[in-house]
């Protein structure tokens, strides 16, 4: 039961930036079918993240925008099929003992033409061909479409992943080179086990590889990834961090209703939830360490998996009131900084946050979702 039940009034305001988040990542989808992280923020302008554009494209499928969603995922295998070239020396050079250097690696960010850019950038980090995996494979089931229609782009993937998934890299948030991340593994993790088990997939000559390394990834994560009951930020470390309930829903390395995820979710809540908004770590500068619109969500959605309704509701009804006056969602919002003395220095190097955010929208059309039942059977009734 939901406490306090919202009204009609805030029903439609919910359902209203639902449509809104729609319109505004659709928008601005390229031609070629990238979502840009943020059309005007000076550090993304220009740029892709295939982490963004995947649960932004997990938002838009849930919406029910095949099109959309569809040409993302066409721009994808795209990318990946011209970097099947770059995947195979890289392989062979792993075969033969050799350690490729980072800048070696496929990039975390393409341009919208699918080229690695010329802007410095903490390049390296693999999460992102992990969600691909995911969240291609869950958008065809979704919708009844072969994945044949990327199954090029899906094999470079799953080869670039089985070869490199327990290197050190970048994590979510484009730091810590040196560590392997809990939510870098759980990524992978969820993209492998999503297309090892797909029925259209079990000929694929990788299929019983990404099986193993899922596996691996578990055992490694149960073994190094877990301290006082609850999943950590990296491994060897004892904190923990916004992204982790992604380890849990969607990704499924940790089953929601395991003790193990209820810890994760009670730490993250305890140490970053900050009435309804999440920041991403304690020690997060990034201006000043504020609260994430697309943590927020990513919270809720796990709340929601986990059957509590309420939390998710709060965690929505905070998303939707911290919309700006074009009714955008940012990055993240300033009322509650960790490190204030922090903001001004970024404010001066990029400008003010990134609005809107794509994967703000996007997540906050997946937990809107997640929580839609309610909402369309209150205003089904209150019609009636």
């Amino acid at each position: 039961m939901i406490s306090p039940a919202p009204d009609l009034q805030e029903l439609t305001r919910l359902r209203a930036l639902a449509e809104h988040s729609h319109a505004v990542i659709t928008q601005h989808q390229d031609a070629g079918g990238a979502y840009p992280a943020s059309p005007t923020f000076s550090a993304y302008k220009g740029y892709a993240w295939l982490r963004d554009g995947s649960f932004t494209a997990e938002g838009i499928s849930r919406y029910g925008d095949v099109a959309s969603a569809g040409r993302f995922h066409d721009w994808v295998d795209g990318v990946l099929r011209r970097r099947r070239g770059q995947v195979d020396d890289l392989r062979a050079a792993l075969a033969r003992g050799e350690v490729p250097s980072n800048e070696a690696m496929l990039p975390t960010r393409f341009t919208f033409d699918g080229e690695d850019g010329s802007d410095p950038w903490w390049d390296f980090q693999t999460d992102g061909y992990g969600m691909w995996l995911w969240s291609v494979v869950t958008h065809a089931a979704r919708h009844g479409l072969d994945l044949a229609r990327w199954r090029e782009g899906i094999d470079v993937a799953v080869d670039y992943l089985v070869a490199f998934w327990d290197r050190p890299c970048y994590d979510w948030w484009e730091e810590h080179v040196e560590h392997r991340h809990v939510s870098t593994l759980g990524a992978i993790h969820g993209g492998l086990v999503a297309v090892g088990t797909c029925s259209s997939l079990r000929s694929a000559p990788w299929s019983a590889a990404a099986l193993k390394v899922a596996a691996d990834i578990r055992s490694l994560v149960t073994a190094e990834g877990i301290v006082d009951g609850h999943l950590v930020k990296w491994l060897g470390s004892s904190a923990v961090d916004g992204s982790l309930p992604a380890c849990i829903v969607p990704f499924g390395l940790v089953s929601p209703d395991d003790s193990l995820a209820a810890m994760t979710r009670a730490a993250v809540a305890k140490d970053l939830d900050f009435d309804g908004g999440v920041h991403r770590f304690t020690a997060d500068v990034f201006y000043g360490g504020g609260q994430w619109i697309l943590l927020s969500a990513l919270l809720g959605w796990n709340l929601a998996a986990a059957g509590d309704t309420a939390g998710a509701l709060k965690h929505l009804r905070w998303i939707a009131d911290q919309v700006d006056e074009h009714g955008d969602l940012p990055e993240q919002v300033p009322h509650h900084l960790l490190h204030p003395g922090s903001r001004n220095e970024w404010v001066a190097r990029w400008g003010t946050v990134a609005s809107p955010l794509l994967w703000s929208h996007g997540m906050y059309l997946i937990l809107a979702d997640e929580l839609g039942f309610t909402i369309a059977d209150y205003l089904e009734s209150k019609d009636a």
